[in-house]
């Protein structure tokens, strides 16, 4: 259940709070908030499909969606995890290509979209917002040619003592909802379920990670850490 959308005054100030907006002028994102459309979605839902013209960008209120590129066989590689307070499509406002790959909903999700006309028309008027969000998409591109480098290069194992490594809070824990599944797991990873639950059971029979139902416990992090080339 998602609750009412927030205000606007509200997420202008949410968007201003995001890395994707940190250093855009006030009057610049309170443009963009009074174009933007509420939009809910339930579990499993597209947000956003790969191979359509681009709406525009997204930023996330509510729930967890995930970005994926599906291969002609079927089989999907997650790009990202998105939680609440993140901004997704970004490269869709600057191209007139079609989306290069498909947002779903992972429960319940609130989305706010601010559309690509009028994301452009102020990039056109304000050349220092301009200069800001190409110096974020960059940020983006390096993320994902390491995205590439990861998986060219490491092996299963070494991806996935990262990933617990990045996703873990301060505690060491890496907390599971209940939608992110060993399938979950391994399409991040760029594999299948079976290799990712062998990785798993190795990691703990070494006594590094603790499994259980909706957690994974780091229990030996400079051990986990050293399978990181």
């Amino acid at each position: 259940m998602i609750p009412a959308p927030p205000s606007r005054d509200l997420l202008r100030q949410q968007l201003q709070a995001t890395l994707f907006f940190a250093d855009v002028d006030e009057q610049v994102v309170r443009q963009l908030t009074l174009h933007a459309h509420w939009r809910e979605y339930a579990a499993g839902e597209l947000v956003m499909l790969e191979g359509e013209m681009p709406s525009g960008l997204y930023y996330l209120q509510e729930g967890w969606v995930k970005v994926v590129k599906t291969s002609p066989s079927g089989r999907e590689q997650t790009l990202r995890f998105m939680e609440a307070g993140e901004t997704f499509n970004e490269i869709g406002v600057f191209t007139n290509q079609p989306n290069p790959a498909t947002a779903i909903a992972l429960e319940a999700a609130g989305v706010w979209l601010i559309p690509r006309a009028v994301v452009r028309q102020l990039l056109r008027e304000r050349p220092e917002f301009a200069e800001q969000l190409i110096a974020k998409l960059s940020e983006r591109i390096v993320y994902l040619v390491s995205l590439v480098s990861d998986l060219s290069l490491h092996t299963v194992a070494n991806r996935l003592a990262r990933l617990l490594l990045e996703s873990a809070d301060d505690e060491g824990v890496l907390h599971r909802p209940r939608w992110y599944t060993q399938a979950e797991l391994a399409a991040r990873l760029g594999t299948v379920p079976d290799v990712v639950q062998r990785a798993l059971r190795e990691l703990e029979n070494d006594g590094l990670i603790q499994v259980e139902k909706q957690q994974i416990r780091i229990i030996n992090r400079p051990a986990l850490a050293a399978l990181i080339p």
